[in-house]
């Protein structure tokens, strides 16, 4: 999957042209921060996990991780972050372009935590690491089609 996967998703939402792409790296979230001018608790990043009959992606605020004990109560197993090339086979977008849209699977689920919700605006990636698009939480959540809000970070 790519940039070229989620523009043609976007475009569903007429949000295809909002696409943002930066000369600089935008794959770690000091880096899209950057590349953005921007506090870095407004990158909403992509976290892949794994349980034990599905793969799992949980977008937060930039200045937030996950909560070990929350996330043990929330999903009834420890947190077990796919590799790299995990990444790559069950969501489609290598790391540093991991987004909740254009994924490889529609059995993935996608959470959103509340931590999005203090910003009016955040920037997810775009499936590059170049890449991002400014979306309200309320809109990252239609778009990306997630299953519900969850409470499982804490500040870094």
């Amino acid at each position: 999957m790519s940039i070229e996967a989620v523009r043609s998703y976007l475009k569903k939402f007429g949000m295809d042209k909002q696409i943002l792409e930066f000369e600089e790296s935008s794959a770690t979230v000091d880096m899209a921060a950057h590349a953005l001018n921007c506090e870095q608790a407004r990158i909403a990043k992509t976290l892949s996990f794994r349980l034990p009959d599905k793969v799992i992606l949980i977008v937060c605020a930039g200045n937030m991780k996950i909560d070990n004990h929350k996330y043990k109560n929330y999903f009834n197993h420890k947190a077990k972050m796919l590799s790299p090339e995990e990444v790559e086979e069950f969501i489609g977008h290598k790391i540093g372009g991991v987004c909740p849209f254009a994924l490889k699977s529609d059995d993935v689920e996608i959470f959103l935590d509340v931590s999005l919700k203090k910003y009016s605006t955040v920037f997810p990636a775009c499936g590059s690491s170049n890449s991002a698009i400014e979306l309200s939480p309320q809109q990252l959540f239609e778009i990306s089609a997630a299953k519900e809000w969850i409470d499982i970070c804490a500040e870094r």
